[in-house]
């Protein structure tokens, strides 16, 4: 059997589909599994022993298509549900699954601040499109294959080598962000050694940070790469991140995860930690909360109380406990 699973974005998304992927290579001997999503986030699938062959979106749809019919597939899983993936079972007549999903539920709980959607893990929602197959959940992690040998020495300071607390302090959008004072407050409470990671997007934020606190924070913001932040966040004694795809990464490492939510919700996406031992979801409720499915530039309400007014202190206990 020859199965073609697709999602193209985003990174998040994507390191959901790695339990599907799994589970399809192992639970069905002898088959053969593809995976197709943009050149940005092949990424997530270099190295994967469970993927067969990884195909990549290329500028010309048609081109992917014929790509597509050249592989004869036997089934295509669709986890992504789009125009694109529409045209691609349309004109290539594969047998196909999709993913539902649910998005006038998901718009409704939003606009009408409702509860339409069940906290059901996207882990599962996409597992759904391959129970057809006889294909059932394993209960273990996601996963992300490191792409090269790395060294704390290498990457940190021989303060931080020994135990350290990864804090991913960027996301795509502002709300998403804590503010940066709420960050130093935090970190000034915590008993280890601090690694911030995140990208060039804040390494200001960083600075700022090191600045109030001094030697007991490194700020790796923008120095990096990925996949020395995958690393890094590996190596960890715990992860505090919000709602962006390193945080997600995070979990297929098992490592006790502080997971701070601000104008978004997980329950709505289905993205919260998975299959992870020691996890704290934080998020205040608010009639205003969530204001977005995946973020936005700014607080609709100009108040940003979802992360002004979120707790330190179950936070700061959280990863002082272990």
């Amino acid at each position: 059997m020859k199965i073609l699973v697709i999602r193209f974005s985003s990174m998040g998304d994507i390191i959901y589909t790695t339990p599907v992927v799994r589970c399809l290579k192992k639970q069905l001997p002898g088959s053969e599994v593809h995976f197709l999503t943009k050149p940005a986030f092949r990424y997530i699938y270099d190295n994967n022993p469970y993927v067969d062959k990884l195909l990549l979106l290329k500028p010309d749809l048609s081109d992917t298509i014929a790509e597509i019919k050249a592989e004869k597939y036997d089934y295509i899983i669709d986890l992504h549900n789009n125009l694109r993936t529409t045209l691609i079972k349309l004109l290539t007549g594969i047998k196909s699954s999709a993913y539902k999903k649910q998005t006038i539920r998901k718009w409704l709980s939003l606009k009408l601040n409702l509860k339409l959607v069940p906290p059901t893990h996207l882990v599962d929602r996409y597992l759904k499109t391959v129970s057809f197959l006889g294909v059932v959940n394993d209960n273990e992690p996601i996963n992300y294959y490191l792409k090269s040998s790395h060294q704390l020495s290498n990457l940190l300071p021989a303060s931080h080598q020994n135990k350290y607390i990864a804090f991913v302090i960027g996301a795509t959008h502002f709300t998403k962000r804590m503010p940066n004072y709420k960050i130093i407050d935090m970190c000034r409470a915590i008993n280890y050694p601090i690694v911030l990671l995140g990208g060039n997007d804040v390494k200001a934020n960083g600075d700022e940070i090191k600045a109030a606190l001094g030697d007991n924070i490194y700020n790796a913001c923008g120095i990096t790469t990925l996949d020395e932040s995958v690393f890094l966040v590996s190596n960890a004694e715990s992860v505090i991140g919000f709602d962006t795809g390193l945080t997600h990464i995070a979990e297929a490492f098992n490592k006790p995860i502080a997971s701070i939510w601000g104008g978004t919700v997980p329950e709505l996406l289905g993205v919260q930690p998975y299959q992870v031992k020691d996890v704290l979801v934080a998020g205040i409720d608010l009639p205003c909360r969530p204001c977005s499915k995946f973020g936005l530039p700014k607080c609709p309400l100009q108040h940003f109380k979802c992360m002004n007014d979120m707790p330190e202190e179950p936070i700061v206990n959280f990863v002082n406990s272990f």
